[in-house]
């Protein structure tokens, strides 16, 4: 049967509906005759990892899937709406009920114990957003995409997790029911609110789900074709995999995502900022790798494409690069390649006042205090997390490495002012 004819029948229409890519990826292998050791050489995994991808109901490595799914010929419409989650309305009978153990079910008990959760912190609200991933909810039809998306960023700019986490299911349905226009600006928008997912997830340390909604925010900045959406898909799938230990992975993906913005010859401010946030993140990953050369040749080349953007990043930009936050990376870069004195350097002259947002302000406090700890200045150290503390709780008390420094400066310096204001913060944190 013709690849063309092949799906567009009632069986893949029944695998898609199922969600079930995997089962599409074995029907693909067998209409080109391949066995699983011939398709597992071709995208260099063994025949039992392929042969568990394609027994599976539940994706585990979805970038695995979709590189399998390609190379077997699945059209890229219909391995996207295999992946994308089920979006089943909610029946009038879960809506009203006069029952009280089905009260969980009423649409106001579900914001009462949203808006408690948020109260929790970032934990309990994972639980909510492993649900919407899994199937969103109905869709809540609250306003326009745009403006609630932008209010989204506000609330990651701000570093408030928990409210960012507790407003992303219904953003995520919403986003979804928007696709039946088949736009392709619906389709980037749905990539952008998977990429600000994964931002948040990444930040409080749930790699597994930011991995998963990286790879959804790749797979629907592909179909759209938006190049800009595309870049920032792949700096959070690239920093998922940092986290990951995939280092090799995570400097392959931003290499060819900064080759493809520069491609497009940077011949606006969007997209000369993207590139520019693009050698921030391959300088990063390539200090972490220990690759020293490369990290500082990068960041040599960012801050030549900084001095061509503004210094204070017009409103609404999906990369805010300035040359501020340009240095502001390279005092991470330094940190990273064990070298504190260097990036205590690259950030004496940054001032909180040059960040317009919380959370980049908290960020220079954060990774100052890094380098003075890694410098063996506990004071400074603790003064610096409390400027960040100030700036926002959020950066402080939800990131794990950020707490991590708290807790040692706790232990081996807990007299030291402000060490103790600072373990409160983080009490209770994730």
């Amino acid at each position: 049967m013709a690849d063309d004819l092949l799906w567009d029948t009632p069986r893949v229409r029944e695998l898609v509906a199922r969600r079930l890519p995997g089962a599409l990826v074995r029907l693909g292998r067998e209409q080109r005759g391949w066995t699983l050791a011939a398709l597992g050489g071709r995208l260099g995994c063994s025949p039992a990892t392929l042969s568990r991808l394609e027994r599976r109901a539940r994706v585990v490595d979805l970038a695995l899937v979709h590189r399998a799914a390609l190379e077997v010929g699945v059209p890229r419409h219909v391995l996207v709406t295999s992946l994308a989650p089920s979006s089943a309305p909610v029946s009038a009978a879960t809506k009203v009920t006069a029952v009280p153990h089905d009260a969980e079910e009423d649409p106001m008990r579900r914001r009462t114990l949203l808006a408690a959760a948020a109260a929790a912190g970032p934990t309990a609200l994972l639980v909510g957003l492993d649900d919407a991933l899994a199937e969103p909810p109905a869709p809540s039809n609250s306003g326009p995409l745009d403006v609630r998306l932008a209010s989204a960023r506000t609330l990651y700019d701000k570093g408030a997790h928990g409210r960012l986490l507790g407003s992303l299911p219904a953003l995520i349905a919403d986003a979804h029911a928007a696709l039946a226009s088949r736009r392709e600006l619906d389709q980037a928008r749905l990539s952008s609110v998977y990429s600000l997912a994964s931002a948040a997830l990444i930040k409080v340390g749930s790699y597994d789900r930011a991995r998963l909604t990286a790879d959804r925010a790749r797979t629907w900045a592909q179909v759209s074709g938006a190049p800009l959406a595309a870049a920032a898909a792949a700096r959070e799938l690239a920093i998922v995999l940092r986290h990951q230990h995939r280092g090799d992975a995570a400097q392959r993906l931003m290499a060819s995502a900064a080759a493809d913005v520069e491609a497009t010859g940077l011949r606006t401010g969007a997209a000369l900022s993207a590139y520019a946030q693009m050698l921030c993140t391959l300088a990063y990953t390539a200090a972490r790798g220990g690759r020293r050369a490369e990290a500082l040749a990068m960041m040599e080349e960012a801050h030549r494409a900084a001095c061509r953007l503004p210094g204070v990043a017009p409103v609404g930009r999906l990369f805010p690069v300035t040359p501020a936050a340009v240095d502001l990376y390279a005092v991470g870069v330094h940190w990273a390649l064990g070298d504190a004195g260097a990036a205590l350097e690259a950030g004496k002259a940054l001032r909180p006042e040059h960040f317009p947002t919380a959370e980049r302000r908290a960020r220079l406090g954060t990774d100052m205090a890094r380098a003075w700890w890694a410098w063996q200045r506990p004071e400074q150290a603790a003064r610096a997390l409390l400027d960040a503390h100030r700036a926002s709780p959020g950066e402080v008390r939800d990131r794990p490495a950020i707490r991590t420094v708290v807790r040692e400066l706790a232990e081996r310096h807990p007299l030291v002012p402000g060490v103790r204001e600072l373990r409160a913060a983080v009490a209770g944190s994730l």
